[in-house]
């Protein structure tokens, strides 16, 4: 299952990481200026907002198997359709549609740990499905370049989408839940319910209800400032190789690979940090803030890359800031499985998912498209590198001490008090 949730998020973001990677090239055949390239990834991030609310209610309601399929499917088709762009209008046009899918795939990625996984185990198996978009930037820049030199842009454009129809075909023949999969054992079973208790009955949260949790608000939060540090990451840095530091496409094809494979490393590592906290008997909220409050501090560390004049520097502190925005990830997505009942996860990770699109939208699109047009790079990554600090301290206003939620207070929470 958990090979399943890799897979399904390594394709989401090689369909997104395809037109970054090769932005010297359409840019310069369309004639697109950076304050268009911000729109361009403005219109993903605008309906990608506005697919989690979709996908949040609908995964909760017509469960993971079905959400899954309608998402990948619905993204596949997309990211092919970009093929046939034209004009800088056409690219945006197909971005927005490519957005509304996607935003299913961590909505539901998030609700099928918490359906395989006791809470012990969540985030480092977030960690491992999440590192997919860090092999995807890792492993797409080279696979990109190369098929642009020999096919042109427009093919690894239908090829991705290929790929997603796949894995589409593969889900629906595999996918089941723990309680229905001939495969599940007895033993597994005990493993994966292990931790509630015979006569606890999980509460019901709807969508709706989620909204007046305190904790939902910390959550959503944080992902509002720390996702568009990874979106900032993962669109503009071809074009900073590019402009300001002087690379040839074929050096973007091989140094985004090493930037992303530290990014997958501290995907795995974080999940694994917390678990092992864990493990030596710390509460679940201590050790998941321990671990964030770790991360953070590397942020404004990375975002120096753009003062160093090496750089192989440079590389080495964009590398830092990756992997550490994963390794935050991890730990950020298990906590709302922590909190919450498995009924609510996809609704609660919706919600925190439409904030960090909003985020995006703002601060990826709007903000860096208008400050790298008229005054470069460098104020965009020392901005981007206190984002994290601020989620995690609003965060922890938000979640307190990250205690699951109570059957009766579910039935009718208070507004916006911890529970």
């Amino acid at each position: 299952m958990l090979a399943l949730l890799f897979f399904a998020t390594t394709i989401n973001y090689l369909d997104r990481i395809v037109l970054s990677v090769l932005s010297p090239v359409i840019l310069a055949e369309m004639k697109i200026s950076k304050q268009e390239y911000g729109d361009i990834t403005s219109a993903f991030q605008l309906t990608y907002t506005l697919g989690f609310i979709f996908f949040g209610w609908f995964v909760d309601r017509f469960g993971t198997r079905v959400g899954y399929a309608v998402s990948a499917g619905w993204w596949s088709i997309a990211a092919a359709l970009h093929a046939f762009a034209r004009t800088g209008i056409d690219l945006a046009m197909w971005r927005a549609v490519l957005g509304l899918g996607e935003a299913g795939n961590f909505p539901t990625a998030i609700k099928c740990v918490a359906e395989w996984f006791p809470k012990k185990e969540r985030a480092l198996a977030c960690g491992i499905f999440n590192s997919g978009a860090s092999v995807a930037a890792m492993i797409g820049p080279p696979v990109f370049v190369w098929m642009n030199s020999l096919y042109g842009w427009r093919t690894c454009f239908f090829v991705t989408g290929a790929s997603g129809l796949v894995w589409l075909a593969i889900w629906l023949l595999v996918y089941r839940l723990p309680s229905n999969h001939p495969k599940a054992n007895a033993a597994e079973l005990a493993h994966i319910y292990s931790d509630n208790v015979a006569h606890e009955v999980e509460p019901k949260v709807t969508w709706g209800q989620a909204l007046q949790y305190k904790q939902t608000w910390g959550f959503a939060a944080a992902k509002f400032f720390a996702d568009p540090v990874w979106w900032f990451y993962l669109y503009w840095l071809p074009l900073y190789f590019s402009e300001v530091r002087g690379f040839k496409l074929a050096e973007i094809g091989w140094a985004l690979p090493v930037i992303y494979l530290m990014a997958d490393l501290g995907s795995v590592f974080g999940g694994w940090l917390s678990g092992f906290l864990i493990g030596r008997g710390w509460e679940i909220g201590k050790a998941r803030k321990m671990s964030l409050l770790i991360f953070a501090l590397c942020m404004p560390v990375g975002a120096t890359c753009v003062l160093a004049e090496s750089p192989l520097l440079a590389v080495a502190l964009i590398s830092l800031a990756t992997a550490a925005h994963q390794a935050w990830s991890a730990n950020l997505f298990t906590t709302a499985s922590d909190v919450f009942p498995r009924g609510a996860v996809a609704s609660v990770t919706s919600i925190g998912g439409c904030l960090g699109g909003f985020g995006g939208f703002l601060f990826t699109g709007q903000m860096a498209g208008y400050v790298s047009q008229n005054y470069g790079f460098t104020p965009i990554f020392l901005i981007m590198g206190a984002f994290h600090l601020t989620g995690l301290a609003i965060l922890h206003w938000g979640m307190g001490d990250m205690r699951p939620i109570k059957a009766e207070r579910a039935e009718g929470p208070a507004p916006l008090k911890a529970a």
